[in-house]
């Protein structure tokens, strides 16, 4: 179902690819990094990795002969299971639930969703620790979890980029009440499992986009790190088929770990400490949420989203307060520490 919306976007999405297109010639990208020298200028020239679109597939990669058999079978590492392409696709027999064991049964509408609206596992999961593109749900409190649901129903999330959001903002719109509150009581229910490593490196594989995820380049060549999160999965095949136990690989500048633990632990300046909120370690209190494994790149495109005004519901105001002092070198200091912790 994600592939499928995903290729449904990329025919809405000229414009912005486009532009996408226009910070990859050469000069581009280096004059959107160089805006790094003002804050502002920095984080907008940000959106374009931290914003997971779906421009083209890597030039490099050779075309297939033909495309895939819709009943052709697959299967995943260390899965009895087995689904047809078409299944994985479509979602024709619900959510591809590759390992049930590692999980409590799915409510229907995480599993098969319920119409118009989709299930809630094609983006987040049947374990519910999401892509870098999607929220992790594993964790978060039940309170919080209808909380944004609620913002995005109410138009208070969800009303900009990134196009994932607005998905997000159109689900929440189309479901019911019982359900939100079965989903959210699941998702609540789970326990977060480590999927990232956050490796800190001075240059990175050159990547391109393929469904809604960064996938380094067959060329395999190298580029600068400069002032980003670079995240890609360890098993792109995976990925693709919604295997939850898909481990992912955040590339990020030399000395963010430490700068971030700084501001983790003491904050500096107008900054103020996150653990003052959101506990030792990162691992949230209450119904604030856990950011400690999280997705480094999903971090950051939520920093920037608090930044630029894009959440607006009343329990956003102090971080939406804190993320104007933050600078984009920040940012990815506090989401590179946050993922390298232990959920």
């Amino acid at each position: 179902m994600m592939k499928r919306r995903i290729r449904e976007r990329m025919a809405q999405r000229a414009v912005c690819l486009g532009m996408a297109a226009w910070l990859s010639i050469p000069g581009m990208a280096a004059a959107a990094q160089s805006a790094t020298a003002d804050p502002g200028g920095g984080i907008r020239a940000a959106e374009t990795w931290a914003f997971l679109e779906a421009p083209p597939p890597d030039p490099h990669a050779p075309k297939p002969a033909t495309p895939p058999d819709p009943d052709g079978v697959r299967h995943v590492p260390g899965s009895a299971r087995s689904y047809t392409n078409a299944q994985i696709d479509h979602g024709l027999l619900g959510v591809p639930d590759w390992f049930p064991q590692d999980h409590p049964p799915m409510p229907h509408v995480v599993a098969y969703g319920r119409e118009p609206a989709k299930a809630c596992g094609y983006c987040h999961l049947p374990d519910g620790s999401g892509v870098p593109v999607t929220a992790s749900l594993a964790g978060l409190s039940k309170a919080y979890i209808l909380e944004q649901v609620a913002a995005f129903r109410d138009g208070q999330r969800g009303n900009g980029p990134p196009a994932t959001t607005q998905d997000m903002a159109e689900e929440a719109r189309q479901l019911g009440i019982a359900d939100v509150q079965l989903a959210a009581a699941y998702f609540a229910s789970l326990k977060p499992a480590p999927r990232i490593r956050v490796v800190e490196t001075s240059t990175v594989p050159e990547t391109h986009w393929d469904y809604y995820v960064r996938v380094p380049d067959k060329s395999g060549a190298r580029e600068p790190m400069g002032e980003r999160v670079i995240e890609v999965p360890d098993d792109f095949g995976g990925y693709e088929m919604s295997d939850e136990r898909v481990r992912y690989v955040a590339y990020v500048p030399r000395g963010s770990i430490a700068r971030g633990a700084v501001l983790a632990a003491s904050g500096d300046g107008a900054v103020q400490a996150c653990e003052a909120c959101h506990g030792a370690d990162l691992r949230g209190t209450g119904n604030i949420p856990p950011l400690a494994g999280r997705s480094p790149t999903y971090l950051v495109r939520e920093l920037i989203l608090f930044r630029t005004g894009r959440r607006t519901n009343p329990e956003a105001m102090q971080m939406r307060e804190e993320a104007a002092h933050l600078t984009l070198q920040d940012m990815i200091a506090l989401a590179a520490y946050a993922g390298s912790r232990q959920p």
